[in-house]
């Protein structure tokens, strides 16, 4: 995909596909109508298997990848899973031991390849370990033994936030370890998003999240990245499912639309656009 010198490219992923079928599903939905460029799986859930039958028609079309997880309900069942609070503090006070993380990142990394048939476009994490200590390490590892050889390597999310766009959350999340994950991959020469966009508290109403969307197309850089949760609808037991319910409308409205056009942007997958540094 080429884009024109007067337009930017940015990256619109939606995060936790396969977490439930109101997610999958209006993932697929809103890629197929272009509203978005990318989208990443919760490979441990029980539905990736059944649910990525939504994306074959998507390949090459969209980004896929993979979600690393370690602290959603399903990583808690496959044995490795802690609470995010407690995964930060082991990340904080010893780090994850690298060899044990590389064997649940390969396992996740077979799951994705088993039922995609294709190595992941990228690797983010489910609440950002992806940049925790010990599991970046072992990440950057897996993904330079698997693919190093190929002309096309996965990119990795780094959690900056975008100049000026920084709030608490969005500082905690990058002093989880984005410098150090930038670093190493510059170092393993895989290529990484530049800058994470659209961290909030899922609160609010639909013209609050639109309000934000504006703000962070504003504020993005060319090549940034906008995560985003979008589901049909809330599914019960879901803590975030009105907040998916509201992206997923905002996101396939011309609202929207405008909205990027306003901006001066035009959607782009990073598997496409980013280049090993």
């Amino acid at each position: 995909m080429t884009v024109p010198p007067t337009i930017k490219g940015v990256i619109l992923c939606a995060d936790d596909f396969a977490i439930h079928a109101s997610a999958s599903e209006g993932i697929a939905d809103l890629a197929v109508a272009g509203r978005l460029s990318a989208t990443s799986a919760m490979v441990l859930s029980p539905r990736w298997p059944q649910d990525v039958a939504l994306l074959h028609a998507l390949r090459g079309q969209l980004d896929v990848g993979l979600h690393l997880d370690w602290t959603s309900d399903f990583a808690v069942s496959a044995g490795h899973g802690l609470s995010l609070k407690s995964a930060m503090l082991k990340a904080l006070a010893t780090g994850f031991d690298p060899v044990a993380a590389r064997l649940v990142i390969d396992r996740q990394l077979d799951a994705f390849e088993a039922h995609w048939q294709a190595p992941p476009d990228f690797v983010d994490g489910h609440q950002h370990v992806q940049q925790f200590d010990g599991i970046r390490q072992a990440l950057v590892q897996a993904l330079s033994s698997r693919y190093g050889s190929s002309s096309v390597k996965p990119y990795l999310r780094v959690s900056r936030p975008a100049p000026r766009m920084t709030d608490l959350k969005s500082s905690i999340i990058a002093a989880m370890g984005a410098n150090a994950i930038e670093k190493i991959a510059g170092q393993a020469q895989l290529s990484y998003s530049k800058a994470l966009l659209g961290i909030y508290d899922f609160s609010g109403s639909p013209a609050r999240y639109a309000a934000l969307m504006t703000t962070w197309l504003q504020g993005a850089p060319a090549g940034g990245l906008i995560m985003c949760h979008p589901a049909r609808q809330a599914e019960a037991g879901d803590a975030i499912g009105q907040a998916r319910a509201q992206e997923y409308a905002y996101l396939r409205s011309p609202q929207f639309a405008d909205a990027l056009a306003q901006a001066g942007f035009q959607l782009v997958r990073g598997a496409v656009t980013l280049r090993a540094p």
